[in-house]
């Protein structure tokens, strides 16, 4: 349960582009979590597909009856890139045909962690974007501390690509820039909120066009540090969107009801999204 200082409603629904809602700190309370994140006005949400079992657990949700839209994602999370095999390729491709799958992804580059080799990470990304490409699909991106590669291989790619969101975009003007020059989708996290590390977004955030910017919460992680009272446990969760937006409104200089309708209808035109759920 929240606190009751960090309850509030969105000026307008919002739609929460990534939520991993199949970790297991979800396991015990899902149906009281997406009975808030109703109430806070996030309509819908997207649960981020990173490996076979996270996809698997991912569909089985969005196949229950709940209060929200749930959509997935199904791909193969680079930290997991040593894992791809022939096998895993042909599960995700046959979960991109589910009705419940809006996008290939999550997948990428991380330099940051390297918990996979890099010559991995670059094998799976393509084996992606091939799926990508022939699906028709947009892509769900992570990049962290590898904008130069990242960046080169979707300029290879692009033109075969329908659209592609960099999720939780941390970096700097140089890679935002180039992102944008290939026509991509920015996603925005609770790091903007983050003083300690987020405060170079705020100068960023403005330079992404309307219909390129949505937001997430990317929950359990990346906990907003803007809340005006302690959550125990710290656990992160789409009911906490809107502070999310409330910020990003703010670096923007918008309204938040502008900031959420924005996004919203970014997100709805760029996973193929009813208008309404």
């Amino acid at each position: 349960m929240l606190p009751e200082a960090l309850s509030f409603t969105a000026d307008a629904p919002l739609v929460d582009t990534g939520a991993n809602l199949t970790h297991e700190s979800f396991r015990a309370d899902i149906d009281d979590v997406l009975g808030r994140a109703h109430a806070a006005g996030v309509t819908t949400l997207v649960l981020t597909g990173t490996d076979q079992q996270g996809i698997e657990d991912a569909l089985a949700l969005c196949e229950r009856e709940t209060p929200v839209a749930l959509y997935a994602t199904a791909g193969l999370h680079p930290h997991h890139a040593a894992d791809w095999t022939p096998e895993l390729a042909r599960f995700i491709e046959q979960a991109a045909s589910h009705s419940s799958v809006v996008a290939i992804g999550e997948c990428g580059l991380d330099y940051h962690r390297d918990y996979s080799s890099r010559t991995d990470q670059r094998r799976a990304l393509e084996a992606q974007l091939e799926l990508a490409a022939r699906t028709g699909k947009p892509l769900f991106l992570h990049e962290r501390d590898a904008g130069a590669d990242m960046a080169d291989i979707l300029k290879q790619w692009r033109d075969d690509l329908t659209q592609a969101v960099v999720h939780c975009f941390t970096g700097e003007r140089e890679t935002l820039h180039r992102y944008l020059d290939l026509d991509l989708h920015i996603g925005q996290t609770g790091w903007i909120c983050d003083e300690r590390r987020g405060h170079h977004l705020r100068s960023l955030v403005a330079d992404i066009p309307a219909n390129r910017l949505m937001i997430e919460t990317d929950c359990p992680y990346l906990l907003p540090r803007n809340l005006p009272a302690k959550l125990k446990g710290r656990r992160h969760e789409p009911a906490l969107l809107p502070w999310i937006a409330r910020e990003l409104a703010y670096w923007r200089g918008v309204s938040e009801q502008t900031l959420s309708e924005q996004t919203t209808a970014t997100a709805r035109a760029f996973f193929t999204l009813p208008l309404t759920d």
